[in-house]
């Protein structure tokens, strides 16, 4: 692993940019999701905390791991872009009417930088690679699962077919691929949301599944009476 990143300090690897687009990202997504649901009957302000919500669990679910004070309340931007962001995503729920492809389109996008700048966050906490990737993956899907508890809807983490969580390991897994073999930190977040985004769309696209849990069969049965 690279001793630029244990080294460096968390708001020197992740720029307040990058940050800021993540969590516009994914209040825009949770918006757009939440106002799906007509029969919620969810007033203006419910829709843009959900968004709010959606943006900001990620963020503070790794900040809790890495034992931080959450970034979000480190700066007056993050609320307001969350806030806006939530905001566009209710009227472009009005405005377009095919709007299940973007909502996954910029779900699988949320996760992915979500967990380009989870991992990263964690390699610059000096977390080993295992931890990292776990804290990665934690980020990415943390903002989503906070959006289904909120709207009492079945968490997309537990779904079968969804691979959410499976796209954020791989993407995690790259960036720490990527890293300990000396790539730039910024191509390794890069290929990190791109095959994150990648493996979800192709996912729903190509209705993609673990095994479901089912219940163990014995190997044998019983004598019966003749």
């Amino acid at each position: 692993m690279t001793s630029s990143l244990v080294t460096a300090g968390i708001a020197d690897v992740i720029p307040l940019w990058a940050n800021l687009l993540a969590v516009g990202i994914g209040s825009l997504q949770g918006a757009l999701f939440a106002a799906q649901f007509r029969d919620r009957r969810l007033d203006l302000l419910g829709v843009a905390i959900i968004g709010i919500a959606t943006g900001f669990g990620g963020g503070i679910l790794r900040d809790i791991l890495l034992n931080q004070v959450p970034t979000a309340l480190l700066s007056n931007w993050y609320l307001p872009v969350a806030t806006a962001s939530a905001l566009i995503g209710m009227l472009l729920q009005r405005i377009f009417t095919q709007i299940q492809p973007l909502i996954t389109a910029l779900d699988a996008l949320t996760i992915g930088i979500f967990g380009a700048i989870g991992t990263t966050a964690a390699l610059a906490g000096g977390l080993p690679a295992i931890p990292a990737i776990f804290v990665g993956a934690v980020s990415a899907v943390g903002g989503s699962i906070l959006r289904d508890l909120l709207l009492s809807v079945p968490i997309a983490l537990m779904q079968v077919g969804s691979l959410y969580a499976v796209a954020a390991l791989v993407g995690a897994t790259s960036l720490v691929a990527f890293i300990a073999f000396g790539a730039p930190t910024i191509l390794a977040a890069i290929v990190c949301v791109v095959l994150t985004f990648v493996v979800r769309v192709l996912a729903v696209l190509f209705h993609w599944t673990l095994p479901e849990q089912r219940p163990l069969r014995r190997g044998w049965r019983g004598s019966r009476a003749s």
